[in-house]
């Protein structure tokens, strides 16, 4: 008897040196990305302007950092509140803890160098070396053009600084931990020509994150092929919406034209559409149609054809399920 209980407790001794040992490599040797770059970016008209493109109708900087109004369709943000951050992401929207988006106005930013802008965007890793949750799909960021994320700091360096005093984020254990085996090094590519569809499609496709909401998520993990829809969403009613299949099956985009594709979002930009107000019961989404709404067409036609070279992936979705009546 005294021998097993010896064993025993060699067993749970070095049971509990592992979990320190695992806790304290995660608490201090990750993230691991490497330094913040030295960089100084100039500022010219164009890339202001392609940086402002990108924070309002591709990248979408200005929604997540927004306050949204959801008592709206597709819950618009409050005006004058771009930028300014404050939304909250948190359990009753399925988040492992309470995430908020952060003021990215010169206020909030103002002590951070370009080059901190540019790991934290890319890698998802903060200017103190801590990492944030991929609410902000940084891995998506992190593939595209170097220049396109410097276009859209040059930008963020000019709007007006707003104060604000959100709280800070923090995630539920061990998500606290496991956060910080998630950033990863930045792989960028070129931003390829306009005029290859296919390439320029995928590169959008990829810079305003669709895969993320378009794709089946459980357990931390994605699941079934990118584009092929399936992720729920709650809302705090307990209402629950699904994204849509991307691909060209008969249960996504199969009988979608590219013009139709287009104009399904062009509507949002009409100054005649008004957002209608959302009572119980009402189908509402996620999906920031009044953001996306402002990419060029030609912008949107890349991506539909894009779209259309996905393998087809069954997948009938349940776009909404309505809170139960109480």
């Amino acid at each position: 008897m005294t021998k097993i209980l010896k064993i025993s407790t060699y067993v749970l001794a070095g049971a509990a040196l592992a979990i320190i040992i695992i806790v304290c490599y995660l608490s201090f040797a990750l993230p691991s990305v490497g330094d913040a770059p030295h960089l100084e970016i100039v500022s010219t008209p164009e890339k202001i302007e392609r940086g402002r493109y990108l924070a309002y109708h591709v990248m979408l900087c200005a929604d997540c950092h927004s306050k949204r109004d959801f008592s709206l369709f597709a819950g618009p943000p409050h005006s004058g509140t771009e930028f300014t951050g404050g939304e909250v992401f948190d359990h009753s929207l399925g988040f492992p803890g309470r995430f908020i988006s952060a003021n990215i106005t010169p206020y909030g930013i103002g002590e951070w160098t370009d080059g901190e802008l540019f790991r934290l965007i890319t890698t998802g890793v903060k200017r103190d070396g801590e990492p944030i949750f991929p609410v902000m799909p940084y891995h998506s960021y992190g593939k595209v053009d170097a220049a396109d994320i410097e276009a859209v700091i040059a930008y963020l360096r000019t709007l007006k600084p707003v104060e604000t005093d959100h709280p800070k984020s923090k995630a539920d254990f061990p998500v606290n931990l496991i956060m910080r085996t998630m950033p990863q090094k930045a792989e960028f590519s070129a931003k390829p020509s306009e005029q290859d569809r296919l390439s320029h499609g995928k590169y959008l496709f990829t810079a305003a994150a669709c895969g993320d909401c378009h794709t089946k998520f459980e357990k931390g993990s994605f699941v079934g092929p990118m584009g092929g829809g399936g992720r729920e969403f709650g809302f705090p009613d307990g209402s629950v919406v699904r994204s849509a299949n991307l691909t060209p099956h008969e249960t996504g985009l199969k009988h979608f034209t590219r013009d139709a594709f287009v104009q399904r979002f062009k509507v949002y930009a009409d100054s005649t559409y008004t957002y209608t107000a959302i009572k119980r019961g009402d189908f509402q989404t996620l999906m920031p149609w009044g953001m996306y709404a402002g990419m060029t067409e030609n912008d949107l036609a890349s991506i539909f054809d894009y779209l259309q070279t996905l393998a087809p992936y069954d997948n009938a979705v349940q776009r909404f399920t309505p809170t139960a009546e109480k």
